[in-house]
């Protein structure tokens, strides 16, 4: 089978012409490359490479599509969106289905323009459209209208094509499905899996460092982190640290507020870390991974942190808690006091934080990157 991938970020290609992703999703999409007869990725190629971050294998595809900036600014995004109609149009003479992420414009455009074609359509959603848009453009109404229409739309198409969800939370959403296939975005190999007796290796005695990954965006929440570590630092001053691996706006105000709170020298803000370049180091010398969103799928660090053991505290939003409910603990969103509550019990409560770290590591172990690829492989094959 020829396969075309649609995903709404950016590739890059260097001077060797290496193909490059900006998202590490675009890592988990190379991962079906084993089962099918072609791998063809629709995508925007940036001419600039300072988000050139993961370097895809060889042996995959590009279809490129003009570059925009981005959809908040729909009029100078129109000229592009057109002509990727038609680059489109072209790559469906070639392949015989075609996964499209969304909603999106293109990728409604894209379902139909592959029906006038005759190919299989497949759809695929990552996050809750409208409660991303809630948070991120609080400010702006017509932003979180636009999505609520996108996202009435793909539901309405989901019907009439199979669909491919993140997580529980989105397979609730997306229940009326023709067909429904939740998976995991797990870029873990098999062989990246630490054991229970390694995890468990981890001193808790003394300094104890509380690690923050993702996009200092709005609907993450990262200033959270911030109260959390202040509301430790009240009772032990001294003994927890925060590091913080991610870029965005909100950086500069977490900057502030750490200022602000005098907890500057107990904070490390590292910027955007690969996993596949120091990421899994620092899950591995960390004691907690903390999420903060006020909405979230099924976050892809934290399968990462199941990896190593590392017990992660969350927000009790999205579907990792009811994915994995034995290996997170969970607190209310936007509740710097309750989460500060939840770590400092399982620093105390030693067999229940033993526990979690078995769950992470026994999850993850039925959901490597190479049983989710042949799973969803094998679901576009059959539907």
């Amino acid at each position: 089978m020829r396969l075309a991938v649609y995903t709404d970020f950016p590739y890059h290609r260097d001077d060797e012409d290496v193909l490059w992703a900006e998202q590490a999703f675009g890592l988990f999409v190379a991962e079906l490359r084993p089962f099918v007869e072609r791998l063809v990725l629709l995508g925007r190629l940036d001419a600039d490479r300072s988000s050139a971050r993961h370097r895809l294998p060889p042996g995959i595809d590009l279809v490129s599509l003009p570059h925009y900036g981005s959809l908040s600014e729909p009029v100078s995004a129109l000229p592009a969106l057109a002509r990727s109609l038609r680059a489109c149009w072209r790559t469906l003479a070639e392949v015989d289905a075609v996964w499209l992420l969304g909603p999106h414009p293109l990728s409604i455009a894209f379902a139909l323009l592959a029906a006038l074609r005759r190919r299989r359509v497949f759809l695929g959603v990552r996050q809750d459209m409208p409660a991303y848009m809630a948070q991120r453009y609080r400010d702006r109404p017509l932003f979180r209208w636009a999505a609520g229409a996108l996202e009435g739309a793909y539901r309405l198409l989901s019907r009439f094509c199979p669909t491919v969800v993140v997580g529980p939370a989105l397979a609730h959403n997306y229940a009326h499905a023709k067909a429904l296939l939740p998976i995991a975005i797990s870029l873990v190999g098999a062989d990246e899996i630490d054991s229970p007796a390694k995890a468990a290796s981890r001193p808790y005695e003394r300094e104890l460092t509380i690690l923050s990954v993702g996009r200092l965006d709005p609907e993450k929440n990262p200033l959270l982190a911030v109260d959390i570590l202040a509301e430790l630092a009240a009772a032990q001053g001294g003994r927890w640290r925060l590091v913080v691996c991610g870029d965005g706006p909100l950086r500069g105000e977490m900057e502030q507020r750490l200022a602000q709170l005098g907890l500057s020298g107990d904070a490390d803000l590292r910027g955007y870390v690969p996993y596949e370049a120091g990421m899994r180091e620092l899950y591995r010398g960390s004691h907690f991974l903390l999420l903060t969103s006020w909405t979230e799928g099924l976050p892809q660090v934290a399968l990462e942190a199941f990896a190593t053991g590392l017990p992660v505290v969350a927000t009790d939003v999205g579907g990792l808690p009811e994915a994995a409910p034995d290996a997170v603990a969970t607190f209310e969103p936007g509740d710097a006091a309750g989460g500060a509550a939840v770590l400092r019990r399982l620093v105390e409560r030693g067999a229940e934080r033993e526990q979690l770290m078995a769950a992470a590591i026994a999850w993850i172990e039925s959901h490597t990157a190479e049983r989710e690829a042949k799973r969803l492989a094998a679901f576009i094959a059959e539907s």
